[in-house]
């Protein structure tokens, strides 16, 4: 990676940093389609960094004792998320390996369905969802977490309907996150899948994710949280479409 790529990289993580302490998600959508829109690495290496970082990230949030985590959600979402990283991760090897342009399609409809998703307005449940309800959301999460590290927004879609308290939704989320990035690691690392490329860009990384979170934390800006998610989501749309239309284009002059 030349002097130039690494600055465009480290620009990659900053604005995917601050979005994600702004709204609470979106670190790796905006890292993979930035950084995978400039070609700065392969997309596998940085699914890669961005479940290192997002792990970290998610163990800072959860520090102290004073956590209200709900056990039956965390445990049915992680169930079902298993077999769904389990299939994204070897999805994900197959088409790095073997259908690249087909990566980059998918990656870019990945980014487009997720901000739409999370544009969605939808009502609260008056009932909690079922166990197996839960389970089917995980593994729609463990899918994109296992081919992209990007399991967050069928999460927010799905637990934000719930009638539960806030601070329960945002605890269990965190940590249900935090456990689909572990199971994510344990499956690539010992698979060979996590190259010394994704490492050295994953410590790279981690000091300017930390300070900025620092940073932000205790100087937010005084924007709202729609104001904050439109401006997310836009990104996320440009970044899709940019994704898209490089990689269609020679498929559609074919």
């Amino acid at each position: 990676m030349t002097l130039t790529q690494t600055a465009l990289f480290l620009l990659c993580v900053a604005l995917a940093t601050c979005a994600q302490s702004l709204s609470g998600f979106a670190f790796a959508l905006i890292l993979l389609g930035l950084a995978g829109l400039l070609e700065l690495a392969p997309l596998a290496d940085l699914a890669n960094v961005a479940t290192v970082l997002g792990l970290a990230n998610a163990l800072v949030a959860l520090r102290g004792s004073s956590r209200q985590l709900d056990v039956a959600a965390f445990r049915d979402l992680t169930l079902g998320g298993a077999a769904g990283i389990l299939i994204g991760v070897l999805l994900l090897g197959w088409l790095s390996v073997n259908v690249t342009l087909a990566l980059r399609v998918l990656l870019g409809l990945t980014v487009i369905a997720c901000a739409g998703i999370v544009l969605m307005q939808t009502a609260a449940l008056r009932e909690r969802s079922s166990a197996n309800s839960f389970r089917l959301w995980g593994a729609v999460s463990g899918l994109l977490t296992g081919l992209f590290a990007t399991g967050g927004p069928p999460l927010v879609y799905h637990f934000y309907r719930q009638p539960m308290a806030l601070r329960a939704v945002r605890d269990t989320l965190v940590a249900t996150l935090a456990a689909s990035s572990l199971l994510r690691l344990l499956m690539v690392v010992p698979a060979g899948q996590f190259s010394a490329n994704a490492l050295k860009l994953s410590v790279l990384a981690a000091p300017l994710v930390f300070g900025l979170s620092w940073w932000l934390e205790r100087h937010p800006p005084g924007w709202s949280r729609v104001a904050v998610l439109r401006l997310v989501c836009v990104l996320l749309l440009l970044t899709g479409v940019g994704l898209l239309v490089p990689a269609l284009l020679p498929m559609i002059r074919g």
